[in-house]
């Protein structure tokens, strides 16, 4: 590489918001999860680890930062490239997406380093990241407001409150605050795969049939199914930290995995099973489905964890399909051909048998419960690994602007 170009690494990563994000919140998601593969080994091998960095305890720190450390990160770069481009606002400026990248790298830090800070000050430091970005988001949506867009405002909220709830509980000031809160972030990033999943799933698959041959049948979508699939989503993430009862939020997710499946069903993925960039949206979309029908069938009585089903929702459709939808903003925003390789077919693929090994392995092979542990974390790792070899130079290099 020269040393021009050397020199432009820095300003280009931070040109757009895709570009730091998506490389940021992979490679944080392989780091966290090796991290904690490594605790559980030190764990399973009988060990204790009387110091560590944080305060909080390593399942609790695994779950947290996968939620709101990934997800948050992925979800900025989503947000910072796509609202513009819905309503012709200006792009985030470099300096803006610095700041906001050093925010989101100094919560990841705090928490962390969480052993050796105050509790008030890691909860400042972590949760001001998503406020900060949902002001540029709202400043953004004002331009050209929209009803269906403004929606996304509330899951920001619902973000922050979520992590908020961690940092509370970990303060000590709320019992099973971390739980609660870790829960919420989760099943808030669901229900925003349910909104932007629900669009272009079948928009992009629309739009590879329409290039193909005319008589085929096209994705149908209803929108009052949509309407209610999205509604379930929002009302089960808003519902399940109160604590309402098994009943109720069984129910609340037994709606929103049919009316989600019935979504599904009416957009044609068995038309696209040659182009991984496009099945690989639905299949995440069929992991969203699968998690909530898991968490429905956990809270109505059938023998299945609840880890389990969380895990088909964090690995299987918030993995799954951000890394669908990364894959494909990173061809299409630096204009490559909206085409990928084996490679990233088979990342898509690692995903989805982590997902299905962390969620029912267990069950299947109770004695081997480090095991299969261990298993789906190197297969998450595997999946974004490959993303990142191959998606780093892509990201860190100028447009292409080839037609796809």
């Amino acid at each position: 590489m020269s040393a021009a170009a050397k020199r432009q690494i820095v300003p280009l990563a931070l040109s757009e918001g895709f570009r730091f994000f998506f490389l940021a919140g992979p490679v944080f998601g392989i780091l966290a999860i090796a991290l904690w593969m490594a605790w559980l080994a030190i764990h399973a091998a009988g060990a204790v680890m009387t110091v560590l960095p944080f305060a909080v305890p390593p399942y609790q720190w695994h779950a947290h930062e996968m939620i709101y450390g990934y997800g948050g990160a992925v979800a900025a770069g989503f947000f910072l490239t796509a609202v513009p481009n819905w309503t012709g606002a200006a792009p985030a400026r470099a300096v803006y997406i610095a700041s906001i990248a050093a925010l989101w790298l100094a919560g990841r830090l705090a928490v962390f380093f969480s052993a050796e800070l105050p509790g008030a000050l890691v909860m400042v430091v972590d949760v001001v990241f998503i406020p900060i970005l949902g002001l540029k988001i709202l400043q953004n949506l004002m331009s050209r407001p929209k009803p269906q867009n403004m929606l996304f405002l509330l899951l920001l909220v619902l973000l922050t409150i979520g992590n908020s709830l961690v940092h509370i509980g970990w303060l000590g000031s709320l019992e099973d605050g971390a739980a609660a809160g870790n829960r919420l972030g989760l099943l808030t990033l669901s229900a925003l795969i349910a909104i932007l999943g629900g669009r272009v799933t079948p928009a992009f698959t629309r739009n590879a049939l329409n290039r193909g041959d005319s008589g085929v049948r096209l994705p149908v979508s209803h929108p009052r199914l949509d309407q209610a699939g999205i509604a379930s989503a929002i009302a089960l993430a808003m519902i399940v930290p109160l604590d309402l009862g098994d009943r109720l939020t069984g129910s609340i997710a037994l709606i929103a995995g049919f009316t989600n499946a019935a979504r599904l069903a009416g957009w044609r993925g068995i038309a696209v099973l040659d182009q991984p960039i496009l099945w690989s949206l639905h299949l995440g979309f069929a992991f969203l489905v699968l998690g909530y029908l898991a968490l429905a069938a956990h809270w109505l009585g059938a023998p299945l964890g609840e880890a389990a089903a969380f895990h088909l929702l964090a690995i299987g459709a918030v993995g799954g399909m951000t890394l669908a939808v990364m894959s494909r903003a990173a061809l299409g925003h630096t204009g490559r051909r909206l085409v990928v390789g084996r490679p990233i077919a088979l990342a898509y693929g690692l995903l989805a048998v982590a997902a299905l090994t962390r969620a029912f392995g267990v069950a299947i092979a109770p004695d081997y419960y480090f095991t299969v542990i261990f298993a789906s974390g190197t297969l998450w790792i595997a999946a974004f690994s490959i993303f990142a070899a191959i998606y780093v130079p892509i990201l860190l290099r100028p447009r292409a602007d080839v037609k796809s």
